[in-house]
């Protein structure tokens, strides 16, 4: 009996299917050093356990966005392990803060599916959720990803899309607990922009660029233990359609996170993704950059120190952001990533 596993294909899943992921991750202080190294990431409440304990946290929180990685890394040898593309996200939610020191594990549900025309492949549709080591869940997503058959002649599966929300609500949103902003200090975060500076409508060009380099994105690819095959195995990828090694879609929306931070350095909380889409597909060498629209703004009721902010960031490929190019614009080809999330970010300094 063989022992090893080629992973999940369309015809595997089946519709309310739960699946329990492996292996539990431990996330340590040396993970967010390198996160940081691997990204530029500059928040001071995930860079200063003495910023954080100001603001009321028992210290520096796990990044976001790293937590979102760690969480979709476990699912890929189950779901993701065959597939042809990552589609898109809706629905994440953060519920619970995430510490260093802490453990993670995640399952999913498959919550619809549909075939392709080609008979090739097929869309999985899945609810994914992270767990802290107490059992609560600190993260959970939709996702939905194309995935190859194994045999072009099974029979497909009956129809069912989902309906996800537009967007997370602003009421849906958690501020972190014990978490006050009412001593932020914009000095030191590095921006002297709040809540109340931010206007619906408003462009935002970040204006940095980063290279992508080849050992840095398979070392974040592999942080977040993603098996995922497109991004390791350059051999196999010389006969696909891409000719290379991908780069995994989520080291994008972390290079354009890191990036935001010229223009958004006190929007130190990511909330909720409401969206996301990767327009097209990155390799190693591409440089990047990213702009941002605040599209929305939701006041907390009772609370006077935070307020959210509803961001699109853009980020393309060889292409400076003055111009503000955007997908379905004549810059298409240029656009990877359009992300649509909330934020969290202080009203005023005490």
């Amino acid at each position: 009996m063989a022992k090893s596993s080629t992973g999940n294909f369309f015809e595997d899943f089946r519709l309310g299917q739960e699946i329990v992921h492996a292996v539990p991750r431990t996330v340590t202080t040396g993970d967010v050093s390198l996160y940081s190294a691997l990204y530029g990431m500059r928040f001071a409440v995930q860079s200063s356990g003495a910023f954080a304990q100001s603001l009321g946290l028992r210290r520096a929180p796990i990044d976001n966005l790293l937590l979102f990685h760690v969480i979709f890394g476990k699912t890929v040898p189950d779901i993701s392990l065959n597939a042809v593309a990552n589609l898109g996200y809706a629905e994440c939610r953060f519920l619970e803060q995430a510490w260093p020191g802490d453990s993670f594990t995640a399952r999913s549900t498959v919550i619809g599916l549909r075939e392709n025309a080609n008979g090739k492949t097929g869309i999985v549709y899945v609810r994914s959720t992270g767990y802290d080591s107490s059992g609560k869940p600190v993260l959970t997503f939709v996702r939905w990803v194309m995935v190859n058959k194994r045999d072009q002649s099974a029979p497909a599966p009956e129809v069912v899309i989902p309906q996800t929300a537009a967007a997370v609500s602003g009421s849906d949103l958690v501020i972190p607990e014990g978490l006050d902003f009412s001593a932020y200090d914009p000095a030191l975060a590095g921006s002297p922009f709040l809540f109340d500076d931010y206007q619906v409508g408003e462009k935002i060009d970040h204006i940095d660029g980063m290279t992508i380099e080849e050992a840095e994105h398979q070392i974040a690819t592999r942080l977040y233990q993603n098996t995922a095959k497109g991004h390791f195995d350059g051999l196999a990828q010389k006969s696909s359609r891409f000719g290379r090694r991908i780069v995994y879609g989520g080291h994008v929306i972390s290079l354009a996170r890191g990036l935001s931070f010229n223009g958004l350095a006190n929007a130190p909380f990511i909330a909720a993704i409401n969206g996301g889409r990767h327009v097209n597909p990155v390799a190693g060498g591409d440089t990047v950059y990213a702009w941002s629209e605040i599209i929305d703004r939701h006041a907390f009721e009772h609370r006077t120190d935070v307020g959210a902010l509803r961001v699109r960031t853009i980020a393309t490929r060889d292409l400076p952001c003055a111009a503000h190019p955007a997908p379905g614009s004549d810059a298409e080809p240029s656009v990877l990533l359009d992300l649509d999330y909330w934020v969290l970010v202080p009203r005023g300094a005490g």
